[in-house]
């Protein structure tokens, strides 16, 4: 069993080295390049159904980021700055220095910083399931689990697919026996062999980001996609990033939770994805 659905056997798979950081990265198909982010406790896995049926038309990239996968870096803390380098880094080796970014979750905070940082790199950022600042429900949630793992306390193994699935489909996936079944196999043996230290890292990275003041003079063009049974990142934590970004669309997707891109409806995430960029380029 693995963590996410496996890339196809036509992926090239290679290893990024610059400095004190070593990533994985995966690359598929022909066509303007797409580098997809993946969020927090996510490997570059979390974008293979995408990469299915998004590489015919698109040159997609992914990378295990910092603190999942194969990836090799420096001891945390890491800063959201940390990861907006290591992607601008596969940019220039992958891309040409120049490309399409897409990321979700965390990803979708990093897809932000890089737009912010390296504009003449990001061509279109699109930012899914994400926060210019995150506060409220979702800033207590995330807390109370980094203080859990740091008080050294374990979940249950039994506990682990009934609690975080909850934050990533919606209800109506979750009562789908046959859809419950995958998704608890998948989401106790993710979280079971996850490391607390890395889980600690990235999540403190998001709850220290806030990129508020910086997007009302990011240049680049945005298309922010919020999801509207998403418990994480409401859509209304998607509008406010859409709202101060000077050149961006708001898409919120019905019927999808924080996740639905895996396993649940990875046809109408990739759908919108299509739409999105090849609106862009023609």
């Amino acid at each position: 069993m693995s963590a996410f659905p496996r890339f196809s056997d036509s992926v090239q798979m290679q290893t990024l080295t610059s400095g004190k950081v070593s990533m994985r990265v995966v690359v598929e198909g022909e066509g303007p390049d797409v580098v997809f982010i993946p969020g927090g406790d996510q490997t570059a896995e979390a974008y293979s159904q995408q990469f299915a049926r998004l590489s015919d038309v698109f040159r997609c990239i992914t990378y295990d980021p910092r603190g999942a996968g194969n990836t090799v870096c420096p001891p945390a803390p890491w800063s959201m700055a940390d990861y907006a380098r290591d992607c601008a880094t596969v940019i220039d080796r992958f891309c040409g220095g120049r490309a399409v970014v897409a990321g979700l979750s965390l990803g979708g905070l990093v897809a932000q910083q890089v737009a912010i940082d390296f504009p003449g790199k990001v061509q279109l950022a699109i930012p899914m399931g994400t926060a210019a600042f995150i506060d409220g429900f979702t800033r207590d949630w995330m807390q109370a689990e980094i203080d859990l793992r740091k008080a050294g306390i374990s979940l249950p193994e039994s506990f682990l697919a009934p609690h975080y699935a909850v934050y990533a489909f919606p209800a109506k996936a979750l009562h789908d026996q046959e859809f419950w079944e995958e998704i608890k196999e998948r989401y106790t043996f993710r979280f079971a062999n996850r490391n607390p230290a890395d889980l600690i890292a990235q999540w403190e990275a998001c709850l220290e980001f806030d990129c508020r003041e910086q997007l009302k003079d990011c240049p680049v063009p945005f298309h922010v996609i919020g999801f509207s049974e998403d418990v994480q990142t409401a859509p209304s934590m998607c509008k406010v990033v859409a709202d101060l970004a000077p050149n961006s669309v708001f898409h919120e997707i019905e019927g999808l939770g924080h996740v639905s891109m895996i396993s649940h409806q990875p046809d109408v995430v990739s759908g919108k994805l299509r739409e999105i960029v090849l609106g862009f380029f023609n």
